[in-house]
């Protein structure tokens, strides 16, 4: 297929309609990769499995992908050696217990609030710690639940893909490396994410109602209508060791991704390599639960390598999602899609519309399946060369594709996030989407307006 039509629309609106249908991320890349390789081949079967098995192959060695994949699982592995060794238990308890930071309902709050700025490594940890934290302090002054899981979800995923120093970081590099292995893009990887960074326009203002919510006790909708009720006690977290088992490995993982940066960019971080990186990063932090927890004798080298191997494993399915995710780009690089999609856009759609548009969109795909990484695969490669088709900002509409990932997962009942704010406030999932769902419109609208409005500054 030389020249873009509409056929090159068939995978990828496969992929969004399963991913909508079926709410299996994995399935819909997959099928769409499929179908795309199909039309590549003009439907010759034995010529399309020997082009999946190279596209397949061919990705297994670039060094950037394999990098990616294994920060992925090694991440697995930090987050349940830090839960295991008892870190996040002495945590919680030494804000509880230690000393008095809590006095009212503001302050309350805003404890689980800073809790989910600083610890951002990972959405569910953010979570889990925000929750744990607040939820006893919640019954100590009356609030009522539905306040808290707000406060927990409208913290863990928003400042995640702020500060991308996590799965979010990683995925979306490999995506954008993948556009610029097509020519659309120039810069590096590192820089073009940090330069999408000002555009996240819903984790801001997202970040900035809830704080507002908090201090001023704005109630809206539904939350005007909660109170306190009577929860069964329950021991969040009975593993209660040093708070430092857990902000020592999360600090480090911190400043290692810069000291990485740094070196291999040569002196210049926005010029690293960000897979690597990362890559560097958590293989270090890796070593250095291993020295510290055996040392410290908090675990044995059994439960060391036993946890780590169920960590890794938990994180599986995320590399999977990503190894589709990049044949996804190279399949829609291929067919032009992208391409195709800006020429119809630039007949029929302003400029000065394309990142609101690509906003929305993104924020519908995330709500149906409850799942950001996935609608941040299906959209990036489909943003970015419309963008470049329409001389629009690249940036611009990855900030879009980002922030309508982050929106949409923040509305959906059927999101990890969402779930696990839930559970972790111990609130009903349907009355945290219910109370929740008024101030994440409003972030939303506001988001969408800032899109047509930079749209037409540019």
């Amino acid at each position: 297929m030389l020249e873009p039509t509409y056929l090159s629309l068939l995978p990828s609106l496969l992929a969004i309609s399963l991913a909508l249908y079926s709410k299996n991320v994995i399935l819909s890349l997959f099928s769409g990769v499929i179908v795309g390789v199909l039309f590549l081949n003009d439907f010759a079967l034995l010529d399309s499995f020997i082009a999946i098995y190279l596209l397949f192959s061919g990705l297994m060695k670039e060094d950037w992908i394999l990098k990616t994949l294994a920060f992925v699982i090694l991440a697995g592995s930090i987050m349940a050696l830090i839960e295991r060794s008892g870190g996040v238990g002495g945590f919680v308890h030494f804000v509880l217990n230690k000393h008095s930071l809590v006095k009212s309902e503001r302050s309350a709050l805003m404890l689980s609030y800073i809790l989910g700025i600083v610890i951002f490594i990972e959405t569910s940890i953010t979570a889990l710690v925000s929750g744990a934290v607040g939820k006893p302090l919640c019954d100590k002054y009356k609030i009522p639940h539905e306040k808290l899981a707000f406060v927990c979800d409208s913290t863990s995923a928003p400042i995640g893909s702020l500060i991308v120093l996590n799965g979010y970081g990683a995925l979306l590099l490999g995506l954008i490396s993948t556009q610029i292995s097509l020519g659309y893009i120039e810069k590096s990887a590192t820089e073009m994410l940090i330069s999408t960074l000002k555009y996240n326009f819903y984790a801001m203002i997202a970040l900035v109602v809830t704080f507002l919510f908090i201090y001023f006790g704005v109630n809206i909708g539904p939350m005007k209508n909660t109170s306190h009720s009577s929860h069964t006690p329950r021991e969040v977290n009975e593993n209660i060791k040093s708070m430092y088992l857990m902000i020592l490995p999360i600090s480090l993982m911190i400043v290692l991704v810069f000291v990485f940066l740094y070196i291999t960019g040569k002196g210049e971080i926005l010029k690293g390599d960000g897979s690597s990186a990362i890559f560097y990063t958590m293989i270090t932090s890796t070593l250095f639960t291993l020295v510290y927890y055996l040392s410290t004798k908090v675990m044995s080298l059994t439960i060391w390598t036993k946890t780590a191997y169920s960590g890794a494993k938990s994180f599986v399915p995320v590399a999977f999602i990503l190894v589709f995710a990049f044949a996804m780009g190279n399949v829609t690089g291929e067919l032009k899609t992208g391409i195709y999609l800006s020429s119809l856009a630039s007949e029929n759609v302003s400029v000065y519309f394309l990142a609101a548009i690509i906003f929305l969109l993104s924020s519908i795909i995330s709500f149906s399946t409850g799942t950001s990484w996935g609608t941040f695969s299906i959209m990036v490669p489909i943003a970015v060369p419309m963008a470049v088709g329409m001389d629009a900002s690249i940036a611009l509409s990855i900030g879009a594709v980002i922030s309508g990932g982050i929106f949409g997962d923040h509305c959906s009942p059927i999101s990890d996030t969402t779930i696990i704010s839930s559970m972790a406030s111990d609130c009903e999932v349907i009355e945290h989407v219910k109370t929740q769902l008024p101030y994440a419109l409003i972030s939303g609208i506001l988001a969408f307006i800032m899109f047509i409005v930079f749209a037409l500054l540019r």
